[in-house]
């Protein structure tokens, strides 16, 4: 079988290359998890919608699809055994609220208070984080869906409401753990799959840094940006792909997950010798790094290509293996010169350019290596080693008990939760009066959509969400506009419903601009079977009015009790200085003999990933606060930095410990290490000596011969002394970066 060789698909030269690159690009986004999750979602109302309507009528099946909209909010990939109690507690919590509206309906003084009450309950319950966010909207929801309906006119007509909003909820809910199941296998491939792609634009952006006269701080910024879209990606990914992987084609992905993982810590430690290149060797390494640039874009281009591979089901003997890139690129890197190879003191200064650069292409060399080894997982050629994942997969996968430390810990006056429900209360109960005295009649609940949906917890996804809003909603209000002329049927009315709630749910985490113009389309259509009388254009031009108010009321209240990210920043920072502290003390204990199960390391490596993803997420949001609120960035921005270091210094350790122990004098690497994960805790707890740290104690005077050519059996024990050196000053560093951020 010959071997591909793909194009580098930076800069695409010709048209046939851009057509080629925008093909792949919809096909990724319409073979996606978001596109399958949300096709199935529309199928669901579809059919069960379809079936109340057939069975009872226009007002049975407006109630049920409340009933179905509620449940559908949480139906998201997710493991099989926790489906049920991932989308149960929407329709539970969101039924009595829909009771409470409907009794209170016409009485405005206690329909002020339900929605006031509701609301903060509601908002609260984002205390468990990402799992409390669908059950909030569901309550939400409840609540304006059953404001927007007739006034009931007897408690039977309530009761009948509430009972086809529990068919449609049962109905959706049955729906919706037989679709995971019968989904399940594809759902972990397209996991994977977009896990795969976020990392090769990432290794995109690695290359960019590598090319004549890069924007450094611009590639920085953009990869810290894909670092924290891949680490998010990667937690949804772990929960589903490594759960219970008893099958050959589940152990299969999970082992590609576990080698994704292995090859984000190289692509990390690429950086290590890139600033001393660019600024000490950059004449010597300027005809070198072009080559390693295009190592990263083939690598790149086919971590793509597998990815569209398994998108697209095609048989795993059509896989084609990647070539190998080793020789080709230690074969052209210049040779290291003799002065390299002469013992010098540890602390001479750095390495000369061509160890550098043989040092780089080690790592874009196992870079290669993992790539090489997911592609032999999706062909079979290889069996893949999951012992501990086997036997241990539940740690590492989301939490998914519900107890009350969460939101108990948000019950204090200055902790964030409390402050946004309280802001969401404040700005719903306005919305509400302003809206009772408004010169139309029958809106307030759309002013109110308008309010929840654009009100975040932080000031900058609100600004975001509000802009996608009001141009979502007209977009929206247009298409409704168009197909009312029509004058479609009941039928036509559903199947509609039903698509645009299908693509408000595929994007609602990907472009918020689709999702709420779709999510317009479906609530004007599901007012429209309510709701007689209205001239379409007339009611269009209501709707755009009361968005703009919604939102505006939403922005504005965000000024109001606000948690400014600067307070929170601290305790986000003695979380990640923890993790990092945890991964040190495990990373150098791989040696140890009797350390002979890495899962405790792999799961103090994901936490120190994570906790350094909250961090920089909460910089960003800063940055749409106002200025004189701001945290102090340069503090922040040298944290980060020796974060990310510190965390590649360790990859490269783990590397030599894992991949070339037989290269290193373990009686000087052992007592080197444990001396070195000693002074590590010691300066990230704040309890070191403060002295500017030099060489480990057991490294001093040993000779730094760097010779990190793999294809040499050379002794690789200066190179892991010479990074324990560099990760005990990285750690120092980070230390006082920690101490200058202020609270």
């Amino acid at each position: 079988m010959m071997n591909r060789n793909p194009p580098d698909l930076t800069l695409p030269s010709t048209l046939a290359a851009r057509l080629r690159a925008a093909t792949h690009r919809v096909l990724r986004v319409a073979l996606s998890q978001y596109v399958t999750n949300g096709l199935a979602v529309a199928l669901g109302l579809f059919v069960i919608s379809l079936g109340v309507f057939a069975l009872a009528g226009v007002v049975a099946v407006s109630s049920a699809v409340v009933g179905i909209l509620i449940t559908s909010l949480p139906d998201v990939p997710a493991p099989r055994r926790r489906k049920l109690t991932q989308m149960l507690p929407a329709p539970l919590l969101g039924a009595p609220l829909f009771v409470l509206v409907q009794l209170v309906h016409q009485d405005p003084v206690q329909l002020g208070l339900v929605l006031v009450a509701g609301t903060f309950l509601s908002v609260m319950l984002m205390s468990w984080g990402k799992r409390g966010g669908p059950i909030t909207f569901s309550m939400l929801f409840s609540m304006l869906f059953a404001m927007a309906a007739a006034p009931p006119s007897s408690l039977e007509q309530i009761a009948v409401n509430t009972g086809w909003y529990g068919v449609g909820a049962v109905a959706y809910l049955i729906w919706g753990v037989l679709t995971t199941h019968a989904l399940n296998q594809l759902f972990r491939t397209q996991l994977l799959a977009e896990c795969m792609i976020t990392f090769a634009q990432i290794l995109r952006t690695q290359a960019q840094r590598l090319a004549p006269q890069p924007d450094h701080e611009a590639l920085l910024a953009a990869m810290l940006g894909q670092q924290i879209t891949l680490a998010d990606y990667l937690q949804g990914t772990r929960d589903v792909v490594l759960e219970s992987p008893t099958t050959a084609k589940r152990q299969r992905l999970a082992a590609m997950l576990l080698a994704l993982l292995e090859a984000r810590d190289h692509q990390l430690a690429c950086n290590l010798d890139l600033d001393v290149l660019l600024s000490q060797h950059a004449s010597a390494s300027a005809p070198t790094l072009p080559l390693l640039q295009s190592a990263l874009n083939t690598i790149a281009a086919e971590l793509e290509q597998l990815a569209l591979d398994l998108l697209l089901g095609r048989a795993r003997s059509a896989i084609v293996p990647i070539p190998d890139l080793r020789e080709r690129l230690h074969g052209a890197l210049p040779p290291q010169t003799p002065e390299s190879l002469e013992p010098s003191p540890l602390n001479a200064g750095e390495p000369d350019a061509a160890a550098l650069l043989h040092s780089m292409a080690n790592r874009i060399g196992h870079l290669h290596d993992e790539a090489v080894r997911m592609t032999a997982l999706a062909r079979g050629d290889v069996r893949p080693e999951l012992a501990a994942v086997r036997t241990q997969w539940q740690l590492f996968v989301s939490a998914t008990t519900w107890s009350w430390q969460p939101l108990l810990g948000q019950l204090t006056w200055r902790a964030p939760m409390l402050r946004y429900a309280l802001r969401a209360t404040l700005a719903v109960g306005a919305g509400y009066l302003i809206s009772l005295h408004l010169p139309w009649d029958g809106h307030g609940y759309w002013v109110l959509f308008s309010v929840v949906v654009v009100m975040r917890g932080n000031l900058a996804q609100t600004v975001q969400r509000r802009n996608a809003r009001v141009a979502g909603t007209m977009l929206g209000c247009l298409l409704v506009l168009a197909l009312l002329a029509t004058h479609p049927g009941g039928f036509t009315i559903l199947l509609v419903v039903a698509l645009s709630q299908g693509l408000a749910h595929a994007f609602a985490l990907r472009r918020y601009l689709y999702t709420t113009a779709a999510a317009t389309v479906g609530a004007l259509l599901m007012v429209h079977l309510l709701v007689t009388g209205l001239l379409p254009a007339m009611a269009m031009g209501q709707r755009l009015a009361d968005t703009l108010l919604g939102a505006s009321i939403a922005w504005l209240f965000s000024y109001v009790l606000p948690a400014w990210e600067r307070s929170q920043i601290p305790a986000l920072v003695q979380r990640s200085l923890k993790a990092q502290s945890q991964h040190a003390r495990l990373a150098l204990a791989l040696l140890n003999k009797e350390q002979t199960n890495d899962l405790p390391w792999r799961l103090a490596r994901r936490e120190a990933y994570d906790s350094l993803s909250a961090v920089t997420l909460a910089i960003q949001r800063s940055m749409a606060e106002p200025r004189q609120v701001r945290p102090p960035l340069e503090p922040l921005e040298a944290l980060q930095a020796r974060s990310y270091q510190l965390l590649a210094q360790f990859t490269a350790i783990k590397s030599l410990l894992l991949l070339r122990r037989a290269q290193l004098d373990l009686d000087v690497a052992t007592p080197a290490l444990q001396q070195a994960s000693q002074r590590i805790q010691a300066e990230l707890a704040g309890t070191g000596t403060g002295a500017e740290p030099g060489p480990a104690p057991a490294v001093a005077g040993q000779p730094f011969q760097p010779r990190p050519d793999p294809l040499v059996a050379a002794d690789l024990t200066p190179w892991l002394l010479r990074r324990l050196a560099l990760a005990c000053a990285m750690a120092r560093e980070l230390r006082l970066a920690a101490d200058r951020v202020k609270v």
